[in-house]
């Protein structure tokens, strides 16, 4: 009786000590797990995006004609010439005009369809995964398939030949600038290719909004469709939506594949990517004046970013909004 009642008074302070004891090995030494989890990315964020940023900011001061280890350094020369070039700062203006509408445009086919996938009772699944496949699809495929199949200018594309139903001629969609068909196709191609993968967005906010903000709203009232939709819905869409719009404008000064793909080598309409291209890899290979170029594109898409969230409220607390 005495063996037993001492050793269930020692048990418990044997079982404490045990469970203070520290733990030895991978699994006590949190900071060495850390690091050995995180150390591999952090290695390859250095090397294949730090060291390019800081590498091309350094050829930028340089006349760095055919060599990316230069040493004539010019100042920022090589920033007038690309500030005075018409070709890259018309291109600009001209992609803040796509952005300004594709933008929008994005944002609203996105949330249109989070919102009708949201309302179905059946088949949910199959309709999401449908509408997100384009987004695993490559642009450079995709742009093929637009260029060679639906907007190939010739009778037997897939778009003239439903104009031709109703009597319209065809018509040369990329090979002229005037009319400026070519945008619809780069639109279409766009919409076709992102608006999946922002609907995911919008549907994971959906999905968050509690449904007792509903259900006061219609105690209170309120009728099913656009005033739940402005008053409630919207409003709680509110960061989502901000987030989407940022990655939309960054996306959109950042367009090169389909732009590359569908207008080969004509001069109208080419995004800043391009002519940068064309600069530093074409027959130039200017990499000082390319990589000035890159940072002025860099800023201006910081500037348009940190404007556009300014006014979305961004980063500010709930109480002050």
């Amino acid at each position: 009786m005495s063996t037993t009642t001492a050793r269930d008074l020692t048990s418990p302070a044997s079982a404490k000590a045990s469970q203070a004891r520290p733990r030895r090995g991978l699994r006590g030494n949190a900071t060495l797990n850390f690091w050995l989890f995180t150390g591999p990315f952090l290695i390859g964020l250095v090397i294949f995006v730090f060291v390019p940023i800081g590498w091309s900011l350094w050829l930028s001061f340089f006349d760095a004609r055919f060599t990316v280890t230069p040493s004539n350094f010019i100042g920022f020369d090589n920033y007038r010439t690309v500030l005075t070039d018409p070709n890259f700062t018309g291109s600009l203006v001209t992609f803040t005009v796509f952005a300004a509408f594709i933008v929008p445009t994005t944002w609203a086919l996105s949330l249109g369809l989070a919102l009708l996938v949201h309302r179905l009772t059946f088949m949910r699944a199959f309709f999401r995964s449908v509408f997100f496949l384009p987004t695993a699809c490559s642009y450079v495929a995709a742009s093929l398939i637009w260029k060679m199949s639906i907007f190939n200018g010739v009778r037997f594309g897939l778009a003239n030949t439903v104009l031709g139903w109703f009597g319209v001629d065809q018509v040369a969609w990329l090979a002229n600038p005037s009319p400026p068909w070519y945008w619809l196709v780069i639109v279409t191609l766009r919409l076709w290719l992102q608006a999946g993968f922002y609907m995911i967005l919008f549907l994971a906010a959906l999905q968050n909004i509690p449904s007792e903000l509903y259900e006061a709203a219609a105690i209170d009232g309120a009728r099913p469709g656009w005033q739940t939709f402005r008053y409630i819905t919207l409003p709680q869409l509110r960061a989502t939506s901000t987030a989407v719009i940022l990655l939309l404008l960054v996306a959109a000064y950042q367009a090169f594949d389909e732009f590359f793909n569908l207008m080969g080598k004509a001069t109208w309409g080419q995004p800043p990517l391009v002519i940068l291209y064309k600069t530093a890899i074409g027959v130039n290979q200017d990499y000082g004046q390319g990589s000035a170029g890159a940072v002025v594109l860099t800023l201006l898409i910081c500037i348009v970013t940190l404007f556009q969230g300014k006014i979305m409220g961004f980063g500010r607390g709930e109480e002050s909004k």
